[in-house]
């Protein structure tokens, strides 16, 4: 499945389809508008996988004041998970966070999201902690990181 999707830098053409899959991805969804800011703001670490020309996944990263990359938002449509999109969307990510000279990566994830788990300890993750009430409806969120290597 990969070897037909192309994974690029994210466009100004691609938000809405970077906002559907959001959408179908997350209970509480950031609004369209963080989008056009994440792209203005951060376009070096702001991903996409395109297959046939169709935005299937993306990924948006940022960095924080202490000079660690901060992963924002990782998500790939329901149809086209299980298939190592996830993986390589965060394995781009990585290499434009390393190639900036960044060297610890952070994110947060839902403590019951057991695939983007799985995911992040594949590549490395870490557990730092529990951010009590992380999201609106209350749950709390894994605080997460990696230490980059080159």
């Amino acid at each position: 499945m990969t070897e037909e999707c192309l994974i690029r830098k994210a466009r100004m053409n691609d938000l809405r389809s970077i906002y559907l899959i959001e959408v179908k991805s997350f209970p509480n969804p950031y609004p369209p508008e963080y989008f056009v800011t994440f792209l203005t703001l951060h376009p070096k670490y702001f991903y996409v996988a395109a297959c046939e020309d169709k935005i299937i996944g993306y990924v948006v990263g940022a960095v924080n004041k202490d000079g660690s990359g901060h992963i924002l938002s990782l998500a790939v449509l329901p149809s086209f998970r299980r298939k190592h999109i996830g993986l390589k969307l965060m394995e781009a990510i990585e290499r434009s966070f390393m190639g900036e000279g960044i060297s610890k990566i952070v994110l947060e994830v839902s403590q019951w999201n057991k695939i983007a788990l799985n995911l992040y300890k594949k590549l490395g993750y870490k557990i730092a902690g529990v951010m009590p009430h992380y999201y609106p409806d209350g749950s709390d969120a894994y605080l997460m990181f990696k230490e980059l290597r080159d």
